[in-house]
């Protein structure tokens, strides 16, 4: 009963709206299958193009990054400890308090990168107002704030090879280059699988970054799948075209 309230309902709703013009003003009218002709435009498959972009982009990123903070990180130590708690404290951190810093860190003029790029001669960058650089900036502030989670998931697969491999390994000759290939990464596999499912999850959910940092521009750059759909319904009250592309 709980999930049929929760899930079906709203998705069953959302599927009937889908066939009508409504904008939460006037009556519903029904316009049966226009608002899914209307999602074979240009626009709606540019959205697309730039979700698989920022999803593609925030999973594999996260997922090397993590890998590789892991492997530098799994010596229990205090040092590395302090360290893991420092990465992964940007994963607990809001995504208000993270857009909003790094929207400062960005800033063409005053920003942090801004006065780096001029400290070594290089010209500021515009990066959330170039429409060739702000989806690219979109996806490496969201592996910044998210790489903490898989490096916490595969330091955990890590500690649970069992160190006889390695030493049978090295018995075999094996050097520390040589084991990652043969030892360690055959048997992380199922951890790379858990995350590269969560992680491309979580990353078509992308919705807070969009809106607080670039409202899906400039020129439409920007937008992906739910901030799509939060447009369509919210900023241009077009609650049938938004009902269906929640349907697919």
């Amino acid at each position: 009963l709980i999930f049929a309230l929760v899930y079906l309902y709203p998705v069953a709703y959302s599927a009937w709206v889908s066939f009508y013009e409504w904008d939460l003003v006037m009556p519903a009218r029904w316009v049966g299958a226009a608002n899914y002709r209307a999602l074979a435009s240009a626009e709606f498959w540019d959205v697309v193009t730039n979700t698989v972009k920022y999803s593609v982009g925030v999973v594999v990123l996260s997922q090397v990054f993590g890998l590789a903070l892991a492997v530098l990180l799994n010596e229990r130590t205090r040092v590395g400890a302090l360290l893991q708690a420092s990465i992964f404290s940007s994963y607990v951190v809001s995504w208000v308090a993270v857009s909003l810093l790094w929207i400062w860190l960005l800033d063409p003029q005053y920003g942090l990168v801004a006065w780096l790029l001029r400290l070594v001669g290089l010209p500021a960058v515009n990066w959330l107002g170039d429409h060739r650089l702000a989806l690219g900036s979109l996806v490496l502030v969201t592996v910044w704030k998210s790489v903490g989670y898989p490096m916490v998931i595969y330091l955990a697969g890590l500690q649970a090879i069992p160190g006889d491999l390695y030493e049978v390994a090295a018995l075999d000759g094996a050097g520390g280059w040589q084991r990652f290939p043969h030892v360690t990464w055959p048997l992380l596999t199922p951890t790379t699988l858990f995350l590269l499912i969560t992680l491309t999850i979580t990353s078509f959910q992308g919705f807070d970054i969009v809106k607080i940092m670039t409202q899906g521009g400039p020129v439409a750059s920007t937008v992906i799948y739910v901030y799509y759909i939060y447009e369509q319904a919210f900023q241009y009250f077009k609650l049938g075209k938004a009902s269906a592309a929640v349907v697919p």
